[in-house]
């Protein structure tokens, strides 16, 4: 029988989060998988301090990192841990500036996007910045943190007095200014992809929020991706070296694809409510092709 770790965040503490550890736990029972989870404060104690490999007396065929403790994935890599999804890609997923890097040379289309510059946790004195970026992407503006889930530390401003004020809440996080894909308000496609295959889609729209999140108060149906679509999301997912994610993708000029966002441990509840497509058993099933 394979085993493997679920690595979860110990200071997580929801039922939210509780529901995807155990539809994953029933999942690996199906495949005839032990996984074991484990909490990241946990693993601390675990992991050795001192330099060389070690030798585990007992040790998982591979390691479920459903956290974004990226030192502990990058630490379970070093011990030759297979994890999935990688330290690398978490950390890509887990930064919408980093993700737009990597991406912004590719054939990928996403909104016009500049990243803040870094102030050495001072605040802003001066928004000469601000304003070269607002001749470009005029308003409505995106400003969006770079660490964010759930539609949250996204915000819409109308002019450059709100983007100030906005920038100032923000205070010491880092964030990214993008242009609002007007077309796309309150809509947009949830895809989840699993080895490089589209598992099932959604789409979600909100007629009281610019957001289309379902934690915003947004609705949601199943939804048969385009071809282009469906090709975005994967080669996102590709180009990231994602084991599996969850891709949101905006709706442009003449519904042209433009991808959102990228969540590497993206909650498959709502989506399953939507669609009756159980993510967990693709990602165990994956993994169990994977994993010799």
């Amino acid at each position: 029988m394979k085993t493997g770790w679920l690595i979860v965040n110990g200071y997580l503490k929801s039922e939210k989060f509780e529901e995807i550890y155990h539809w994953l736990m029933e999942a690996a029972a199906k495949q005839e998988i032990k996984l074991q989870k484990l909490t990241n404060d946990q693993l601390t104690s675990i992991l050795p301090i001192s330099s060389g490999k070690t030798d585990w007396r007992i040790k998982p065929d591979f390691v479920l990192f459903w956290d974004k403790d990226i030192r502990l994935a990058q630490m379970l890599e070093a011990e030759g841990f297979p994890v999935f999804n990688s330290a690398e890609a978490i950390e890509i997923c887990d930064d919408k500036a980093l993700t737009y890097i990597r991406l912004k040379n590719t054939d990928i289309e996403m909104p016009k996007t500049y990243i803040a510059p870094m102030t050495f946790f001072k605040e802003y004195q001066d928004y000469a910045f601000l304003m070269q970026v607002e001749n470009s992407l005029g308003y409505p503006m995106v400003i969006k943190e770079n660490k964010g889930s759930f539609g949250e530390q996204v915000y819409l401003v109308e002019n450059h007095e709100e983007a100030v004020k906005k920038i100032q809440e923000i205070g010491h996080h880092e964030f990214i200014m993008q242009e609002y894909i007007q077309e796309s308000k309150g809509r947009d496609i949830r895809i989840n992809v699993v080895g490089n295959q589209v598992v099932t889609a959604m789409e979600r729209t909100n007629d009281k929020d610019f957001r289309a999140n379902i934690t915003n108060g947004g609705s949601m149906k199943p939804y048969t991706p385009t071809e282009k679509e469906a090709e975005l999301a994967v080669k996102v997912c590709r180009y990231l070296k994602l084991d599996f994610a969850g891709v949101d993708i905006l709706f442009g000029k003449d519904n042209q694809p433009m991808l959102c966002e990228v969540n590497s441990n993206a909650h498959f509840k709502n989506i399953y409510d939507c669609t009756g497509v159980n993510v967990a058993d693709a990602i165990m099933k994956y993994i169990d092709g994977k994993v010799q």
